[in-house]
């Protein structure tokens, strides 16, 4: 009997997290979870630990020190990095140091210090493996495919809840429409993120990040049934590309097995006579007939997408300040301080103010904490001044 791959994760009650734990409690012989590090939902991550029984288990009550025993002291083979933010960044990269293989989930810990965790992972050998269902789509359409062969990498967007929506309604809408994703189940932040696209501006970052090629070669492509993740464009005039239902239990799957494929039982997959076509092409129960549409991502009404291409051509610390200055516009937003068109405009400000900072992990924490500050300030100002 193979033994089972150890697992630990970083983030296991949010969505990413919870999702990740349904996949593994599907292939009880594939997988054991020796460790889980939760935020501040502690009564799920004890119906958790009751179910999984990991050999460490932290909230964030234990600090940093919690999420290092899950990372490094639980010896696990892969570790899923599905927190939000920059608070997991020293245990992901105590993991890599050593040679542990990381499911990346953190668009944060990538875009901010993408580059440096790709050298150290480099050095010991350990993988990066993408979650995110257009990074693990790009990842898997590059298996076996020589670099130089590649022309371009397209992301898919779904366009988010405001896709239709005029520029005029997008100012001013509120935070359930904004959470209101036509297609995926995500966390608040990263609904946020679909709504005004600077999902898809990290997602560039990301991809610059995880597969070396630099911003000019990295397209979008808006693509509402979320069914075609990603395509890689090839200099014969080839294309290959990744489709699947919306479903992230898919790409966490294939990054938690890598190299294998799990063998699903769910929506027809088996016997070959036993496969629905269309289902598996994301079609609904019942439908008949499925449709794909692509259409060029609106650069005024998704001001963010161009942010993020600005930050990542400006390297450095830039992505870091553009990350963190959207996280905490964000929350202002949710919280309802701000409405939802002053999001870019915060971020534009910020980085603006936020100086420049060289490429080690120290100057991404300084570029980090400045833009929060500055951010923060920025957002204060907005508060205090007259409403028009």
């Amino acid at each position: 009997m193979t033994a089972r791959k150890r697992v630990a994760i970083l983030g296991s009650t949010g969505s990413i997290g919870t999702q990740a734990l349904e996949v593994i409690a599907g292939y009880p012989e594939e997988f054991q979870v020796v460790a889980l590090a939760a935020g501040r939902n502690v009564a799920l991550l004890q119906e958790q630990v009751e179910r999984f029984r990991p050999t460490v288990a932290t909230s964030a009550q234990d600090g940093p020190a919690g999420l290092m025993r899950a990372a490094v002291e639980s010896e696990p083979e892969i570790l899923l990095a599905a927190t939000d933010g920059s608070v997991a960044f020293d245990a992901v990269f105590a993991a890599v140091a050593r040679g542990t293989d990381v499911a990346v989930a953190n668009k944060e810990l990538i875009v901010a210090a993408g580059e440096l965790l790709v050298d150290s992972a480099h050095r010991s050998g350990a993988r990066l493996l993408p979650v995110d269902s257009e990074h693990s789509a790009i990842f898997q359409c590059l298996v076996g495919e020589a670099r130089s062969s590649v022309a371009s990498i397209v992301l898919t967007a779904s366009g988010g809840p405001f896709w239709r929506a005029s520029r005029e309604a997008m100012e001013r809408a509120g935070v359930d429409a904004a959470l209101a994703h036509p297609t995926w189940r995500m966390g608040t932040k990263n609904t946020i993120d679909s709504a005004t696209m600077m999902n898809k501006g990290l997602e560039v970052i990301e991809a610059s990040r995880l597969f070396g090629f630099p911003g000019e070669q990295i397209r979008i492509v808006v693509h509402p049934q979320s069914v075609a993740h990603g395509f890689v464009l090839f200099t014969d005039g080839s294309v290959k590309g990744q489709l699947a239902a919306p479903d992230m239990r898919l790409p966490i799957g294939y990054a938690l097995s890598y190299p294998k494929r799990l063998v699903r039982s769910a929506d027809g997959a088996g016997a070959p006579e036993q496969i629905d076509v269309l289902r598996v092409l994301g079609a609904k129960a019942g439908e008949t007939a499925m449709r794909y549409d692509f259409e060029p991502p609106d650069p005024v009404r998704f001001p963010c997408v161009r942010l993020a291409y600005e930050a990542l051509a400006a390297g450095g610390a830039r992505p870091a300040v553009l990350s963190a200055a959207n996280e905490v516009a964000v929350q202002a937003f949710v919280e309802g301080r701000i409405e939802f068109g002053r999001i870019p405009v915060i971020i534009a400000e910020a980085l603006d103010r936020v100086a420049e900072r060289g490429p080690s992990l120290e100057g991404v924490r300084t570029a980090d904490r400045e833009a929060r500050k500055t951010t923060a300030q920025i957002v204060e100002n907005i508060e205090r001044s007259p409403r028009r």
